[in-house]
C-alpha cells in the first residue's frame, strides 16, 4: 500500500512539474506555448523522432513531416496503407544502404589499424609471424602431439580489441569451451594447431582471419584485428557419425 502510494506521489510530482515548467517556441508564424503535461509530452516526442532523424541521417522535410503528422491524427492521409508501406520498404532500404556504406567505412578504419599494429607488433621479442599473417608469442609452452584441424579441442580463452577491450572470455565465465577446430574462426584453426596441451600462446588474428568486414555482433567491429590469449587444455578426435547419418552411440 505505502509503495502504491509512493508512486502515485512521484508520478504526481512529475506530471506537476511537467505542466508547472512553461515553455515557448515558434512554429512558423505562430507562437507556440507548452502550457500543459500534453503539451510537453508531445513536445519531447517530437524531439526525439527528429533526434532519431538525425541519428540515422534521414534526410527530412519539416514541413510535409508536420503535415504528414497532422493527417495521420486527423485520419485524413494521402497515402493507403499498401502505399505507405511502400514508401516505408523503400526507406527501410535506403537506411540499409547507408548502415552498408558506414560499416564499411568503418572496416576500412580498422584494419589499417590493424596492419600498422601487426607490422609493429611483429618486431617484439618472441612474436612470431606466419606466412598467412597470423603473429603468435609463446607465453607458456606444452609437451606432446599437437591436435589436428579435424579435433575437437578444449580451451580456455580471453579476446580483445587493440584497445585492451575484453569482448569474451572463458576464464570470465569460469568454465572452458569445447569446439571442433575446423568450426571457429581461422586465426584459431591455423594457431591452436601449433599448440600442445599445457601451452599458453597470444594470437594477434588479422581481420581476414577472424570475423573480416562484417565483424561479430555489437563486440567485435568489422575490419577488427584481435588478441587472444588461448590456453589448450585437451584435445580429441571428432566422432564420425555412421553413413546412415544417424548419430553415434
Amino acid at each position: 500500500m505505502k509503495k502504491s502510494l509512493l508512486l502515485f506521489v512521484f508520478i504526481l510530482s512529475i506530471a506537476f512539474t511537467f505542466t508547472a515548467c512553461k515553455k515557448g517556441f515558434k512554429l512558423g508564424s505562430k507562437d507556440v506555448e507548452l502550457e500543459t503535461q500534453v503539451d510537453t509530452f508531445s513536445y519531447v516526442i517530437g524531439m526525439d523522432v527528429g533526434e532519431n532523424l538525425l541519428t540515422q541521417k534521414i534526410e527530412v522535410n519539416s514541413e510535409a513531416f508536420m503535415q504528414g503528422l497532422v493527417d495521420a491524427l486527423e485520419e485524413n492521409s494521402l497515402f493507403s496503407a499498401e502505399e505507405k508501406q511502400q514508401v516505408i520498404m523503400a526507406l527501410n532500404q535506403k537506411m540499409q544502404e547507408v548502415q552498408m556504406e558506414k560499416m564499411k567505412v568503418e572496416a576500412e578504419e580498422h584494419k589499417k589499424e590493424g596492419a600498422e599494429f601487426l607490422a609493429k607488433n611483429k618486431k617484439e621479442k618472441g612474436v612470431i609471424e606466419l606466412p598467412s599473417g597470423l603473429q603468435y608469442k609463446v607465453i607458456t609452452e606444452g609437451k606432446g602431439p599437437k591436435p589436428k584441424e579435424t579435433d575437437v579441442v578444449t580451451v580456455h580463452y580471453r579476446g580483445k580489441l587493440l584497445d585492451g577491450t575484453v569482448f569474451d572470455a572463458s576464464y570470465d565465465r569460469g568454465e572452458p569451451i569445447e569446439f571442433p577446430l575446423n568450426q571457429v574462426i581461422k586465426g584459431w584453426t591455423e594457431g591452436v594447431q601449433l599448440m600442445s596441451v599445457g601451452a599458453k600462446y597470444e594470437f594477434y588474428i588479422p581481420s581476414d582471419l577472424a570475423y573480416g568486414d562484417r565483424g561479430a555482433g555489437e563486440t567485435v567491429p568489422g575490419g577488427s584485428t584481435l588478441i587472444f590469449e588461448v590456453e589448450l587444455l585437451s584435445f580429441k578426435a571428432a566422432e564420425e557419425k555412421p553413413a546412415d547419418g544417424t548419430e553415434p552411440k
